[in-house]
């Protein structure tokens, strides 16, 4: 038996493929042939019922990773309907009261069940559209990766928006508010959804590291910690090591100034611990980070403390041959801004053209610099230079991913120095490894904002000393 023919929406009633067949004409502007279909209270109940599954299927297949099912959508987006519901039966009061019309043209049920069909043959198409621009972006653009999908949502809205105005226009009156009301119907069709958008029948699931599963304590600035974070700089600065003539030197500062969240401080550690393991910098690596766990051992990452920590290192250092490498870890901006959070305390944000200016007044000549944040590409304009190398997690109109609470490592942290560095001394070598498998990993994540695009930028020189500092520590690494 017909999958389709099978089903019939109700005693009496209108076979579905029928439905499907009508709602198919009016999906591609055709006028329906109206007299063979005959709508029941389970016509329209059943068509409703197919619309919300489809729903929960496109938006299921939406998210790449684990999710949770919430019931409690099936009961919100409904106003558009029941607006379409009233705008049918105004069209159909009009159709009946004018000499210009058959009285007996489609009654409300069957002009609302037969948008009901139309909307179910435009969903599959379109919702398929909308999911592969979520998945794949034209290579004309490149940094428009979130506009993608966001204007092939709108044309779907449009088109959907369009269909139903047609249908409802021929069948109103040409006199009286019926058109009228068609037209408010089609503007607030495609505007509710951006007004009183519905609740998502799906909550994406963030990995959950086990120790990241308990909130982070809460930091409360006694004396003790104070009188114990004045030392904690200085101390830090003073057990740095000068650099050795004629070897080139890392220096590295990691900086996680976000303290409400445990990522951040896990990955400043981990990049620090990476730095005197694997690039013999063992003297050499300042760790700034705000977080309760630390507050009394390690310095505070504030924008004064990363200026001093530049400037011991600058005094300490071959500016000829040396580098310094900077990581900084937080929450990005769309101007640039990293944040800063240590409540009760007030940290500043650091931004950009502030580390330049820093790095420039102490003549550091060669320097790495990593930021992993949300759009982070901001960055590489301030800092790009001969002598420099910027590395980010994002460009600079994306997200990046992996920054919640409930995440081990951002997705860049893990894949750069968790993965890549642990085989390879070259950052630009371990930059383009990690970009496709970073992309490959938020698909997988379900993150729909697009692909976070890690951008990277290398000056001439900075070339030469990551070279030689390659060299030597390929033939001799202390502790792998």
């Amino acid at each position: 038996m017909n999958a389709f023919g099978a089903v019939e929406l109700g005693r009496r009633g209108t076979a579905l493929w029928h439905w499907l067949r009508e709602g198919a004409r009016t999906a591609v502007l055709m006028r329906p042939r109206t007299e063979a279909l005959r709508a029941r209270p389970s016509s329209v109940l059943q068509l409703l019922a197919l619309l919300v599954i489809s729903g929960i299927v496109l938006q299921r297949w939406a998210i790449g990773g684990p999710a949770q099912f919430d019931a409690t959508a099936i009961a919100s987006g409904w106003l558009s309907t029941l607006l379409t519901l009233g705008t049918c039966w105004l069209v159909v009061r009009s159709h009946t009261a004018s000499a210009d019309f058959d009285s007996e043209g489609p009654g409300t049920a069957t002009l609302f069940g037969l948008l009901l069909a139309q909307e179910l043959v435009l969903a599959w198409p379109l919702g398929g559209a909308y999911l592969a621009a979520l998945q794949w972006t034209p290579p004309s653009l490149p940094s428009e990766v979130d506009a993608w999908p966001e204007g092939v949502w709108i044309v779907t809205s449009l088109w959907i928006a369009l269909a139903t105005a047609v249908v409802l226009w021929r069948h109103a009156s040409r006199q009286g508010l019926a058109r009228v009301a068609v037209a408010v119907n089609a503007a607030l069709t495609v505007m509710l959804p951006v007004w009183a958008p519905p609740t998502a029948y799906w909550v994406e699931d963030e990995p959950l590291a086990p120790q990241a599963a308990a909130e982070p304590p809460s930091f409360v600035p006694t004396q003790a910690i104070l009188e114990a974070q004045v030392r904690a700089l200085p101390d830090a600065l003073a057990s740095l090591q000068a650099g050795r003539p004629g070897i080139v030197d890392l220096y590295a500062i990691t900086f996680a100034p976000y303290a409400e969240e445990d990522v951040f401080s896990r990955e400043a550690s981990l990049v620090s611990g990476l730095m005197r393991s694997r690039f013999d910098a063992q003297q050499r690596v300042v760790q700034l980070q705000n977080h309760a766990r630390t507050a009394a051992d390690m310095p505070w990452a504030t924008p004064l403390n990363l200026q001093r920590s530049i400037e011991r290192i600058a005094g300490l250092m071959n500016r000829d041959e040396d580098i310094l490498f900077i990581h900084l870890t937080s929450h990005g901006a769309r101007d640039g801004r990293l944040a800063a959070s240590f409540d009760p305390l007030q940290i500043d944000d650091v931004t950009p053209q502030q580390l330049s200016a820093w790095l420039d007044a102490a003549g550091v000549r060669y320097r790495v610099v990593s930021i992993s944040a949300c759009y982070s590409g901001s960055w590489i304009a301030p800092l790009s230079g001969p002598g420099t190398l910027v590395m980010t997690a994002a460009d600079a109109d994306h997200t990046s991913y992996g920054c919640g609470r409930k995440s081990e490592l951002t997705f860049f942290g893990r894949a750069m120095y968790d993965e890549a560095l642990r085989s390879t001394h070259s950052f630009e070598a371990a930059h383009a490894t990690v970009r496709p498998l970073i992309e490959q990993r938020e698909k997988a994540a379900g993150k729909t904002d697009g692909y976070s695009d890690p951008q990277i930028s290398v000056g001439l020189t900075i070339r030469g000393p990551l070279r030689v500092l390659e060299q030597r520590l390929g033939a001799f690494v202390p502790n792998q």
